[in-house]
């Protein structure tokens, strides 16, 4: 139990350390990557507290959008390796506040809500995964289905925007025709 603890912990201290990096880095692509370790570490806490279906599907789902965001930064951004320097924060009083205030109420949560009696027995790990795919598959498959088709069609449209037209036809082939 304190292994686990601790390693929650750990992963916890991780993912908002990355987190914090991601906001001082000049650097599109350095900051991806800061938002993909700091994900990656929410899918280790999954990991640790045993809920490896969600862990897993957390650093799969995270690898699988970072590496869409940086083909499209490496496509349509002017400096996407961030050699020209800029800022990563806009209005940074306000923001500041507000991450302030958000985490002092994140943890008055956490430390004053009512959690109720700990459980003494719960289901094996195999049945409460089967649940969560039956909750997350079952009412919302059409939901699941239909983002997966809207977001393969973006990014199809988005490469066929990104690619420029060639003309195939020799300049040799064009005076010859005139």
């Amino acid at each position: 139990m304190y292994a686990q603890a601790f390693f929650v912990a750990v992963f916890g201290l991780a993912a908002i350390g990355f987190g914090v990096v991601v906001f001082r880095t000049s650097s599109m692509v350095r900051s991806a990557l800061a938002l993909l370790f700091s994900q990656t570490a929410v899918g280790c806490m999954f990991l640790a507290m045993q809920t490896e279906f969600l862990g897993v599907l957390q650093i799969m789902m995270m690898a699988t959008e970072m590496s869409i965001m940086a083909i499209f930064m490496v496509m349509f951004m002017m400096d996407p390796g961030g050699l020209g320097g800029m800022d990563m924060s806009h209005q940074k009083r306000f923001s500041i506040g507000a991450g302030v205030s958000a985490a002092a109420v994140a943890i008055a949560v956490a430390l004053l809500s009512d959690w109720g009696p700990v459980a003494e027995q719960v289901a094996d790990a195999e049945a409460q995964t089967r649940a969560l795919g039956m909750e997350l598959l079952g009412r919302s498959m059409m939901i699941f289905e239909t983002a997966g088709i809207t977001i393969l069609t973006a990014m199809i449209a988005a490469t066929a925007v990104a690619i420029p037209v060639q003309n195939l036809a020799s300049k040799d082939d064009k005076e010859a025709s005139e």
